[in-house]
């Protein structure tokens, strides 16, 4: 019976993803899947031996390049966890070497890889082989693997390879082949130690790596300088190999000499201690971040808890502050995926985690935007518009960074419009800065740059709207909502209605700060050039933008939608999903009502206190059958309208899917990186929609919805400086909170106000069955 090096990692399953045989097939995916990260550094999770046709992954938050690419891209770093054996010319290799057993283990709970792996050579000799690593959630700029080697059968001469690997690339995009964004600078060795330092190509950014090894057998710990070296190893003998690795980036400076004596300082330090040391700093932090952002479900299927926990703890994995350095990219920090690149994904479906866990993380995504404030200003001037207008892909310079040309849903290489056409993005960060301000009350974040992003918003709306004299209406022409298969569109629903938002957001904004900080708007004014008549303008202007709705509340998505041609899906997916019909072409798409994802019910999600209870049922159930949810953002949105509309099964079925789209690479394309609207989607689902928690005119409201065979829901989140501890059921709501201050809390449990006081905790519970009446603000 070999012995489990790692056993106290591998007791809990609800937090244990698990790979129990190896599928080449399933190689990339597994090493998106396994990534880990902190927010700052992401490794995907390669196999330690890089097998062929692996995709090694290392990436900086914010560290792009743009050097023989169309656009900027991610760069992917020299590979640190380069480890391999061979005896005898063979490689220990999962692809060059026969197994018996192989095993990895990803601990959800405590950010840490496991891996056991029983191999048999050429010559029938046997070796086990385990290892765990994990990139440091306590000093993230270190990474650590630790490898347990033992020969079974015979003794072995063992050579080592654990070098940092610079033969990687980022790996090619259509037309472009795969390319290398890095030079090396300078190599060597110092302190018992081997250092690196590479610089980006186009802004020649310098990266600083070292790295440390030692072995142990039996009692003596060896020190090893060399990146390649020879062992002896006895059968039966256990070897523990240990490589600790440091990774920080610089600003652009000739000399580096100075960088690389910063960043030796945070590797010895990680150096000198003892593994057992690294390892518990870093539990203890993931211990400290699921306290505050674990969800537990009781009552639902046996993976279901375990399949939510892999989303958060990819929430967990890519969240960091760097004062607005970087932000998040649509595939996080575990894959190339839209070459790193930052969406609206951001502020709609990834900052409400965030918001209500870590406030300081979605605070960053929102500096992330600001420090781009300037080029969105140029961006709007360049277009003959005032105010600042955000690009669609955004990188490190807040420069426009779409391709001209990508992969569609079904392979085919498409034209690329959204950065010309798909214009709410300014609209979203606008809402991403008045959610953030709502949910925490953060006045300071406001007045360094909320307002003026906000009212910098509303200026490039109010100039990008058209005014239709015939109709007495203001529009806007020639865009792409959230559904893109229908392009060049006039007066889409959802960017209307968002622009309507900002305007009047603006307007009353500008109201309040008149009223009670004047001297601040007096500053601000004058920053941005902004006069009292313009701001007015905004409230008329929103008062006649154009959005089609008929007398039973449906909104038309766009100018002649309902016009199209009415085909629509008549077979669905085993999770419900309507799926295209198999004569219809992609290219004709846009000819049918059929849409790619929420539109008008995502517009209905955001701005929900504005619609009926009957206008949403009423387009619920028109636009429901109609979308075919090409876009990883969309089962969530509708898994929450469903739930709203009380059509549960509907919602379930949804949530199931959007729980598992990188899990089971539902996509096909999770080996790219994990999605992170769906991870951020998934969230909202639970909180907002099954367990009915939403903000409305200053309040909280609770009314959960949840689906057959749960029995509860728990969960914590933040309220302006307030820790609230919630436990909901279809028929009861605990409700606890603790805050410095002694103010009580309104709160509003199934339709009923209630003013709370901190620190007792509170029960209640449903009086009658669901109502289907809903307060109309």
């Amino acid at each position: 019976m070999v012995k489990e090096f790692y056993s106290e990692f591998l007791k809990d399953e609800s937090w244990l993803i698990k790979e129990d045989k190896f599928v080449r097939e399933l190689q990339n995916i597994r090493e998106a899947q396994f990534s880990q990260g902190n927010g700052y550094l992401g490794v995907r999770g390669v196999l330690e031996e890089i097998p062929y046709d692996s995709q090694p992954g290392t990436y900086l938050a914010g560290l792009y390049d743009r050097l023989g690419s169309q656009v900027a891209e991610l760069v992917n770093l020299p590979n640190p966890i380069n480890f391999r054996f061979t005896i005898e010319g063979e490689k220990i290799d999962l692809v060059a070497m026969s197994y018996l057993e192989h095993r990895r283990i990803l601990n959800l709970k405590y950010g840490v890889l496991v891996r056991h792996s029983l191999y048999r050579d050429a010559k029938g000799r046997i070796y086990d082989y385990q290892s765990l690593r994990f990139i440091s959630m306590a000093c993230k700029n270190i990474g650590v693997l630790q490898v347990v080697f033992s020969p079974l059968t015979s003794a072995v001469t063992l050579d080592v390879n654990t070098g940092i690997d610079t033969a990687v690339f980022n790996a090619s995009v259509l037309s472009e082949g795969r390319k290398k964004h890095f030079r090396v600078r300078e190599l060597g060795q110092a302190h018992q130690a081997g250092y690196l330092v590479i610089e980006t190509l186009e802004r020649k950014h310098p990266v600083v790596f070292w790295s440390g090894f030692y072995y142990e057998k039996g009692r003596k710990k060896i020190y090893q300088k060399d990146n390649i070296f020879r062992l002896r190893v006895n059968k039966g003998e256990t070897v523990v190999f240990t490589k600790i690795f440091c990774i920080k980036r610089f600003p652009y400076k000739e000399d580096h000499s100075s960088f690389k004596k910063e960043t030796f300082k945070i590797f010895n330090k990680a150096f000198k201690s003892k593994f057992s040391t690294l390892l518990y700093s870093h539990t203890k932090a993931w211990e400290r971040l699921w306290k505050r952002a674990d969800i537990i479900v009781e009552g639902a299927a046996n993976d279901f808890q375990t399949n939510l926990r892999f989303n958060i703890y990819h929430l967990l994995s890519c969240a960091n502050y760097d004062y607005g350095f970087s932000s998040i990219g649509a595939r996080t920090l575990s894959g190339e995926g839209y070459r790193g690149h930052v969406f609206w994904d951001t502020e709609i479906f990834l900052m409400p985690f965030y918001i209500l866990n870590f406030p300081q993380v979605a605070k960053n995504l929102l500096l992330y935007r600001y420090r781009r404030l300037d080029k969105a200003r140029q961006l709007a001037k360049s277009k003959g518009f005032k105010g600042a207008k955000f690009p669609w892909e955004s990188a490190y310079t807040g420069e426009e960074e779409t391709p001209s040309w990508a992969k569609d849903f079904d392979g085919r290489v498409i034209k690329i419009y959204t950065h010309k056409l798909e214009e709410h993005i300014s609209a979203d960060i606008a809402y991403g800065v008045y959610r953030y301000y709502q949910w925490t009350k953060d006045e300071k974040f406001m007045e360094y740059c909320g307002y003026e992003m906000l009212f910098e918003i509303a200026k490039f709306w109010a100039s990008r709207l058209e005014y239709n004299q015939k109709e007495d209406k203001f529009e806007i022409n020639q865009v792409i909502g959230p559904d893109e298969f229908h392009i060049a569109v006039n007066n889409n629903a959802y960017t209307n209605m968002l622009a309507k938002w900002v305007l009047v957001t603006a307007y009353k904004s500008f109201i309040l700060l008149k009223e009670r900080r004047k001297s601040l708007l007096s500053e601000l004014k004058k920053k941005i050039s902004l006069k009292d008549k313009e701001v007015t303008s905004w409230r008329k202007i929103a008062s006649k933008i154009k959005v089609n709705i008929n007398k039973e509340g449906l909104i038309e998505q766009f100018d002649g939608y309902f016009k199209l041609k009415k085909i629509l899906p008549t077979q669905t997916d085993e999770y419900g999903l309507p799926l295209i019909p198999a004569n219809l072409k992609s290219k004709d798409l846009k000819h049918t009502q059929i849409i790619k994802q929420a539109d008008v019910l995502m517009l209905i999600y955001l701005l929900d206190e504005y619609f009926s209870y009957k206008s949403k049922l009423v387009n619920y159930h028109f636009y429901l059958p109609r979308t075919v949810h090409k876009s990883s953002l969309s089962p969530a949105i509708h898994s929450i309208l469903a739930s709203w509309m009380r059509d549960l099964p509907r919602a379930y079925n949804f949530f199931n899917f959007s729980l598992r789209i990188d899990i089971g690479n539902l996509y096909g394309n999770t080996s790219e990186g994990i999605h992170s609207a769906s991870l951020g989607g998934t969230w909202q689902a639970v909180i907002f929609g099954f367990s009915g928690l939403k903000l409305r005119q200053e309040r909280l409201y609770i009314e959960p919805r949840l689906p057959y065979r749960w029995k509860s829901v728990s969960f914590s989140f933040l309220y302006r400086q307030k820790n609230i501890r919630v436990k909901v059921s279809n028929s009861l709501v605990e409700f606890k909170f603790s805050t410095k201050e002694k103010k009580s809390l309104e709160v509003i449990v199934f339709g009923k106000s209630h003013r709370l006081k901190p620190n007792r905790k509170y029960i209640f519970e449903r009086k009658s069955v669901y109502s289907r009446k809903e307060a109309h603000y």
